[in-house]
Protein backbone atom coordinates (compact mmCIF):
# COMPACT_ATOMS: atom_id res chain seq x y z
CA UNK A 1 0.00 0.00 0.00
CA UNK A 2 1.09 3.55 -0.69
CA UNK A 3 2.18 5.65 2.30
CA UNK A 4 -0.14 8.27 3.76
CA UNK A 5 2.36 11.12 3.33
CA UNK A 6 5.40 11.72 1.15
CA UNK A 7 7.74 14.20 2.84
CA UNK A 8 9.90 15.81 0.16
CA UNK A 9 13.15 17.54 1.13
CA UNK A 10 15.07 19.48 -1.54
CA UNK A 11 18.65 19.97 -0.39
CA UNK A 12 21.60 22.07 -1.47
CA UNK A 13 24.77 22.39 0.64
CA UNK A 14 23.03 21.96 3.99
CA UNK A 15 25.24 19.30 5.60
CA UNK A 16 25.03 21.15 8.94
CA UNK A 17 21.23 21.11 9.01
CA UNK A 18 19.73 18.28 7.01
CA UNK A 19 20.10 15.56 9.65
CA UNK A 20 17.71 17.42 11.95
CA UNK A 21 15.20 17.83 9.11
CA UNK A 22 15.33 14.13 8.22
CA UNK A 23 15.13 13.02 11.84
CA UNK A 24 12.07 15.22 12.45
CA UNK A 25 10.30 13.59 9.49
CA UNK A 26 11.20 10.03 10.46
CA UNK A 27 10.12 10.60 14.08
CA UNK A 28 6.59 11.72 13.24
CA UNK A 29 3.81 10.21 15.31
CA UNK A 30 2.33 9.29 11.94
CA UNK A 31 4.67 6.50 10.88
CA UNK A 32 3.00 5.68 7.55
CA UNK A 33 5.24 7.98 5.51
CA UNK A 34 8.05 8.06 3.01
CA UNK A 35 10.82 10.66 2.99
CA UNK A 36 12.26 11.68 -0.38
CA UNK A 37 15.42 13.76 -0.43
CA UNK A 38 16.56 15.32 -3.68
CA UNK A 39 20.10 16.61 -3.42
CA UNK A 40 20.50 19.37 -5.98
CA UNK A 41 24.16 19.01 -6.86
CA UNK A 42 25.61 19.80 -3.44
CA UNK A 43 29.37 20.30 -3.18
CA UNK A 44 29.51 19.54 0.55
CA UNK A 45 28.60 16.37 2.49
CA UNK A 46 24.83 16.75 2.28
CA UNK A 47 24.42 13.46 0.38
CA UNK A 48 26.65 11.56 2.80
CA UNK A 49 24.64 12.82 5.77
CA UNK A 50 21.35 11.88 4.10
CA UNK A 51 22.57 8.38 3.19
CA UNK A 52 23.80 7.77 6.75
CA UNK A 53 20.18 7.11 7.77
CA UNK A 54 19.20 3.47 7.40
CA UNK A 55 15.42 3.83 7.69
CA UNK A 56 13.76 1.98 4.79
CA UNK A 57 11.21 4.78 4.44
CA UNK A 58 13.99 7.11 3.26
CA UNK A 59 14.95 7.57 -0.40
CA UNK A 60 17.81 9.77 -1.63
CA UNK A 61 17.85 11.09 -5.20
CA UNK A 62 20.92 12.93 -6.43
CA UNK A 63 20.96 15.53 -9.19
CA UNK A 64 24.34 15.49 -10.91
CA UNK A 65 24.13 19.24 -11.43
CA UNK A 66 22.39 22.08 -9.69
CA UNK A 67 18.94 22.66 -11.24
CA UNK A 68 17.34 24.89 -8.62
CA UNK A 69 14.92 24.29 -5.77
CA UNK A 70 11.80 24.15 -7.95
CA UNK A 71 13.27 21.46 -10.20
CA UNK A 72 14.41 19.50 -7.14
CA UNK A 73 10.94 19.64 -5.60
CA UNK A 74 9.33 18.62 -8.89
CA UNK A 75 11.56 15.57 -9.13
CA UNK A 76 10.55 14.59 -5.61
CA UNK A 77 6.83 15.12 -6.32
CA UNK A 78 7.06 12.91 -9.41
CA UNK A 79 8.69 10.18 -7.32
CA UNK A 80 6.17 10.51 -4.47
CA UNK A 81 3.65 7.74 -3.81
CA UNK A 82 1.86 9.16 -0.78
CA UNK A 83 -1.72 10.32 -0.53
CA UNK A 84 -0.35 13.67 0.62
CA UNK A 85 2.82 15.61 -0.23
CA UNK A 86 4.53 17.59 2.53
CA UNK A 87 7.41 19.93 1.71
CA UNK A 88 10.20 20.35 4.24
CA UNK A 89 13.15 22.67 3.65
CA UNK A 90 16.42 20.97 4.50
CA UNK A 91 17.32 23.51 7.20
CA UNK A 92 13.91 23.44 8.89
CA UNK A 93 12.17 20.75 10.93
CA UNK A 94 8.77 19.47 12.11
CA UNK A 95 7.37 18.95 15.58
CA UNK A 96 6.70 15.20 16.09
CA UNK A 97 2.91 15.50 15.79
CA UNK A 98 2.76 17.84 12.76
CA UNK A 99 1.60 15.48 10.04
CA UNK A 100 -0.88 13.65 12.25
CA UNK A 101 -2.45 16.92 13.43
CA UNK A 102 -2.70 18.40 9.93
CA UNK A 103 -4.24 15.26 8.46
CA UNK A 104 -6.90 15.19 11.18
CA UNK A 105 -7.90 18.75 10.26
CA UNK A 106 -7.70 17.95 6.55
CA UNK A 107 -10.21 15.16 6.96
CA UNK A 108 -12.57 17.38 8.97
CA UNK A 109 -12.47 20.19 6.39
CA UNK A 110 -12.13 18.09 3.21
CA UNK A 111 -9.02 20.13 2.40
CA UNK A 112 -6.85 19.81 -0.70
CA UNK A 113 -4.07 21.72 1.04
CA UNK A 114 -3.61 22.60 4.69
CA UNK A 115 -0.94 24.53 6.59
CA UNK A 116 -0.12 25.48 10.16
CA UNK A 117 1.43 28.40 12.00
CA UNK A 118 5.24 28.48 11.94
CA UNK A 119 7.70 28.74 14.80
CA UNK A 120 10.30 31.39 13.91
CA UNK A 121 13.73 30.47 15.20
CA UNK A 122 17.14 32.01 14.60
CA UNK A 123 20.01 29.82 13.49
CA UNK A 124 21.78 28.51 16.58
CA UNK A 125 18.95 29.40 18.96
CA UNK A 126 17.45 26.80 21.29
CA UNK A 127 13.91 28.16 21.23
CA UNK A 128 11.77 30.18 18.80
CA UNK A 129 11.47 33.92 19.25
CA UNK A 130 7.92 34.08 17.91
CA UNK A 131 5.50 32.56 15.42
CA UNK A 132 4.38 33.52 11.94
CA UNK A 133 0.88 34.52 13.04
CA UNK A 134 2.01 36.36 16.18
CA UNK A 135 4.39 38.56 14.20
CA UNK A 136 1.68 39.43 11.69
CA UNK A 137 -0.44 40.99 14.43
CA UNK A 138 -3.44 38.94 13.32
CA UNK A 139 -5.61 36.99 15.75
CA UNK A 140 -6.52 33.56 14.43
CA UNK A 141 -7.96 31.15 16.97
CA UNK A 142 -9.62 28.58 14.72
CA UNK A 143 -9.01 26.84 11.41
CA UNK A 144 -9.31 29.41 8.63
CA UNK A 145 -10.10 28.84 4.94
CA UNK A 146 -8.03 30.89 2.49
CA UNK A 147 -9.47 31.79 -0.90
CA UNK A 148 -7.55 32.82 -4.02
CA UNK A 149 -7.98 36.58 -3.74
CA UNK A 150 -7.16 36.58 -0.02
CA UNK A 151 -3.96 34.68 -0.77
CA UNK A 152 -2.88 37.15 -3.45
CA UNK A 153 -3.80 40.21 -1.39
CA UNK A 154 -1.79 38.82 1.53
CA UNK A 155 1.32 38.83 -0.63
CA UNK A 156 1.60 42.59 -1.19
CA UNK A 157 5.25 43.50 -0.70
CA UNK A 158 6.00 45.74 2.27
CA UNK A 159 2.47 45.86 3.67
CA UNK A 160 1.72 44.70 7.25
CA UNK A 161 -0.50 41.74 6.39
CA UNK A 162 -0.34 38.03 7.18
CA UNK A 163 1.33 36.61 4.04
CA UNK A 164 -0.38 33.24 3.62
CA UNK A 165 1.92 32.43 0.70
CA UNK A 166 4.79 31.97 3.16
CA UNK A 167 3.05 29.09 4.90
CA UNK A 168 4.09 25.47 4.37
CA UNK A 169 0.99 23.53 3.26
CA UNK A 170 0.74 19.81 2.70
CA UNK A 171 -1.01 18.95 -0.58
CA UNK A 172 -3.37 16.18 -1.59
CA UNK A 173 -1.26 14.45 -4.27
CA UNK A 174 -4.29 13.34 -6.29
CA UNK A 175 -5.23 17.02 -6.69
CA UNK A 176 -1.75 17.96 -7.94
CA UNK A 177 -1.72 15.07 -10.41
CA UNK A 178 -5.27 15.69 -11.65
CA UNK A 179 -4.49 19.32 -12.52
CA UNK A 180 -0.88 18.79 -13.60
CA UNK A 181 0.41 21.18 -10.95
CA UNK A 182 4.16 21.41 -10.36
CA UNK A 183 6.54 24.17 -9.34
CA UNK A 184 7.42 26.67 -12.07
CA UNK A 185 11.09 25.95 -12.75
CA UNK A 186 11.56 29.33 -14.43
CA UNK A 187 10.80 31.04 -11.11
CA UNK A 188 13.62 31.14 -8.57
CA UNK A 189 11.89 33.24 -5.94
CA UNK A 190 8.49 33.01 -4.17
CA UNK A 191 7.99 29.63 -5.83
CA UNK A 192 5.78 28.44 -2.94
CA UNK A 193 3.39 31.36 -3.42
CA UNK A 194 2.92 30.69 -7.13
CA UNK A 195 2.29 26.99 -6.52
CA UNK A 196 -0.41 27.89 -4.00
CA UNK A 197 -1.98 30.30 -6.50
CA UNK A 198 -2.06 27.56 -9.16
CA UNK A 199 -3.82 25.23 -6.74
CA UNK A 200 -6.45 27.79 -5.78
CA UNK A 201 -7.08 28.76 -9.41
CA UNK A 202 -7.92 25.10 -9.96
CA UNK A 203 -10.38 25.06 -7.08
CA UNK A 204 -8.29 23.76 -4.18
CA UNK A 205 -9.72 24.05 -0.67
CA UNK A 206 -6.94 25.63 1.42
CA UNK A 207 -7.02 25.86 5.21
CA UNK A 208 -4.63 27.17 7.87
CA UNK A 209 -4.71 25.97 11.48
CA UNK A 210 -3.53 28.42 14.18
CA UNK A 211 -1.21 25.98 15.98
CA UNK A 212 2.50 25.94 15.02
CA UNK A 213 4.06 22.59 14.11
CA UNK A 214 6.83 23.71 11.74
CA UNK A 215 10.17 25.24 12.80
CA UNK A 216 11.21 27.89 10.28
CA UNK A 217 14.93 28.55 10.69
CA UNK A 218 16.24 32.04 9.94
CA UNK A 219 19.77 31.89 8.61
CA UNK A 220 22.09 34.89 8.02
CA UNK A 221 20.49 37.30 5.54
CA UNK A 222 23.46 39.18 4.10
CA UNK A 223 22.78 37.60 0.72
CA UNK A 224 19.18 38.76 0.93
CA UNK A 225 20.21 42.36 1.47
CA UNK A 226 22.73 42.26 -1.34
CA UNK A 227 20.21 40.94 -3.81
CA UNK A 228 17.14 43.03 -3.02
CA UNK A 229 17.12 44.69 -6.46
CA UNK A 230 17.39 41.32 -8.14
CA UNK A 231 14.63 39.89 -5.97
CA UNK A 232 12.22 42.74 -6.64
CA UNK A 233 12.96 42.56 -10.34
CA UNK A 234 12.20 38.81 -10.28
CA UNK A 235 8.93 39.49 -8.42
CA UNK A 236 7.93 41.90 -11.20
CA UNK A 237 8.84 39.47 -13.97
CA UNK A 238 7.06 36.51 -12.36
CA UNK A 239 3.90 38.50 -11.60
CA UNK A 240 3.74 40.02 -15.07
CA UNK A 241 4.30 36.60 -16.66
CA UNK A 242 1.58 35.00 -14.57
CA UNK A 243 -0.87 37.75 -15.55
CA UNK A 244 -0.46 36.82 -19.22
CA UNK A 245 -2.17 33.45 -18.73
CA UNK A 246 -5.70 33.22 -20.15
CA UNK A 247 -7.11 31.67 -16.97
CA UNK A 248 -5.84 34.73 -15.08
CA UNK A 249 -7.02 37.26 -17.65
CA UNK A 250 -10.50 35.76 -17.43
CA UNK A 251 -10.65 36.44 -13.68
CA UNK A 252 -11.07 40.23 -13.17
CA UNK A 253 -10.72 40.08 -9.37
CA UNK A 254 -7.49 38.10 -9.66
CA UNK A 255 -6.12 40.48 -12.31
CA UNK A 256 -6.90 43.44 -10.05
CA UNK A 257 -5.19 41.85 -7.05
CA UNK A 258 -2.11 40.89 -9.06
CA UNK A 259 -1.96 44.36 -10.63
CA UNK A 260 -1.87 45.89 -7.16
CA UNK A 261 0.95 43.52 -6.17
CA UNK A 262 2.88 44.40 -9.33
CA UNK A 263 2.50 48.13 -8.68
CA UNK A 264 3.86 47.65 -5.15
CA UNK A 265 6.87 45.69 -6.44
CA UNK A 266 7.62 48.41 -8.99
CA UNK A 267 7.32 51.15 -6.37
CA UNK A 268 9.73 49.38 -4.03
CA UNK A 269 12.10 48.58 -6.90
CA UNK A 270 12.29 52.25 -7.85
CA UNK A 271 12.94 53.15 -4.20
CA UNK A 272 15.76 50.66 -3.72
CA UNK A 273 17.34 51.64 -7.04
CA UNK A 274 18.17 54.88 -5.20
CA UNK A 275 18.81 53.49 -1.71
CA UNK A 276 21.22 50.71 -2.73
CA UNK A 277 23.68 52.98 -4.61
CA UNK A 278 23.45 55.56 -1.79
CA UNK A 279 24.53 52.90 0.72
CA UNK A 280 27.34 51.94 -1.66
CA UNK A 281 28.26 55.63 -2.09
CA UNK A 282 27.62 55.49 -5.80
CA UNK A 283 26.32 59.04 -5.85
CA UNK A 284 26.03 59.54 -9.60
CA UNK A 285 24.00 56.38 -9.98
CA UNK A 286 21.73 57.46 -7.11
CA UNK A 287 21.19 60.91 -8.62
CA UNK A 288 20.35 59.41 -11.99
CA UNK A 289 17.78 57.13 -10.39
CA UNK A 290 16.23 60.04 -8.48
CA UNK A 291 15.84 61.98 -11.74
CA UNK A 292 14.14 58.98 -13.34
CA UNK A 293 11.94 58.44 -10.28
CA UNK A 294 10.49 61.80 -9.14
CA UNK A 295 8.22 60.04 -6.62
CA UNK A 296 11.20 58.73 -4.64
CA UNK A 297 11.02 61.37 -1.89
CA UNK A 298 7.28 60.92 -1.36
CA UNK A 299 7.83 57.19 -0.93
CA UNK A 300 10.80 57.80 1.38
CA UNK A 301 8.68 60.05 3.60
CA UNK A 302 5.96 57.40 3.78
CA UNK A 303 8.56 54.90 5.05
CA UNK A 304 10.37 57.31 7.35
CA UNK A 305 8.49 56.46 10.54
CA UNK A 306 9.33 52.73 10.27
CA UNK A 307 12.93 53.47 9.29
CA UNK A 308 13.42 55.64 12.39
CA UNK A 309 11.76 53.06 14.66
CA UNK A 310 14.01 50.25 13.45
CA UNK A 311 17.17 52.32 13.85
CA UNK A 312 16.15 53.40 17.33
CA UNK A 313 15.67 49.75 18.29
CA UNK A 314 19.00 48.79 16.76
CA UNK A 315 21.28 51.64 17.87
CA UNK A 316 19.60 52.88 21.08
CA UNK A 317 17.87 49.80 22.49
CA UNK A 318 20.52 47.37 21.29
CA UNK A 319 18.12 45.02 19.48
CA UNK A 320 20.58 43.50 17.00
CA UNK A 321 17.90 41.25 15.49
CA UNK A 322 15.52 43.99 14.39
CA UNK A 323 16.70 43.99 10.78
CA UNK A 324 16.64 40.19 10.61
CA UNK A 325 13.08 40.19 11.94
CA UNK A 326 11.99 42.70 9.32
CA UNK A 327 12.97 40.25 6.62
CA UNK A 328 11.63 37.07 8.20
CA UNK A 329 8.04 37.69 7.15
CA UNK A 330 8.98 38.85 3.65
CA UNK A 331 10.42 35.41 2.96
CA UNK A 332 13.29 33.46 4.38
CA UNK A 333 15.62 33.12 1.41
CA UNK A 334 18.17 30.45 0.87
CA UNK A 335 21.13 31.46 -1.30
CA UNK A 336 19.95 31.21 -4.89
CA UNK A 337 21.31 27.95 -6.25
Amino acid sequence: MNPKVSVIIPAYNTEAYIAKAIQSALEQTLSDIEVIIVDDGSSDKTVEVAKSFTDQRLKVIVNQQNLGVSAARNRAIKAAQGEWVAVLDSDDWYTPERLEKLLLQAEKTNADMIADDLYLIHDGATSPWSTFIQESGECIDETLQIDLISLVKSGVYGEPVLPFGLSKPIFRREFLVKHGILYDETVSIAEDFWLDVKCLINGARFFIVPEPYYFYRSRPISLVRQSILSRLNQYCIATNSFMQQEVVKNNPDLMLALSYNLASYKKHLAYFKVVVPVKQRQWLTALREIRENPHFFAFLISRLNNIIKRRMQYYVMGNKLVFDMSYNLQKKRKPVN
